[in-house]
């Protein structure tokens, strides 16, 4: 099973992440590692300081990536963690964080203000988890505002352990849309 770990920069993707594969042994596939370090981009955008996937051959390497865990291993699941995941997977679990708390974290990581504005500003008017909604089949919401990535990666254990058993109408309290921030940016 796919299941894409998405949300804006800052959310606690990462983070949340590096605890799932500890505590589960869960496979993760960083995307935006794996984009850059196999070269999986079309050109490099000065500007943005980012690269732009070449979704095809994200898509090609993935594929053998599942195929060899699904080899490899008894435990079938697959994380896709990144920015990106929600355009590739079936299954989105999008990690959110009210704007001025997600700018307090991008400040923390050096990021400069355009940047920390546009990722607010798209945090702010749901732009990811709209996105979700548009290519995913199944969609969940975490707000990981004032929480720990421990009590968050709990959430996501939830999320998956209720998919895997078939008990997904018991998570309401992740259903999307409770979210409300767009008063949160000037």
């Amino acid at each position: 099973m796919l299941i894409g770990l998405t949300g804006t920069p800052g959310t606690g993707k990462t983070s949340v992440s590096k605890l799932l594969e500890k505590r589960r042994g869960w496979k993760v596939v960083y995307l935006n590692d794996l984009i850059k370090e196999e070269r999986l981009y079309s050109e490099v955008d000065e500007e943005r300081d980012a690269v732009v996937a070449d979704m095809e051959l994200v898509e090609n390497r993935l594929n053998e990536i599942i195929d060899e865990t699904e080899k490899e291993s008894a435990n079938k699941i697959v994380i896709l963690e990144s920015h990106l995941a929600h355009y590739i997977t079936d299954i989105a679990i999008v990690l959110r964080a009210y704007p001025p708390e997600l700018r307090k974290r991008l400040e923390k990581r050096g990021y400069y203000e355009e940047k920390i504005n546009e990722n607010a500003e798209a945090e702010a008017i749901d732009l990811i988890l709209a996105e979700a909604f548009e290519w995913c089949k199944k969609v969940f919401e975490v707000n990981t505002t004032g929480r720990t990535a421990e009590e968050t990666a709990e959430d996501v254990e939830k999320i998956i352990d209720h998919l895997l058993s078939g008990k997904e109408d018991e998570l309401q309290e992740y259903s999307p849309g409770s979210l409300d921030w767009i008063d949160s940016v000037p």
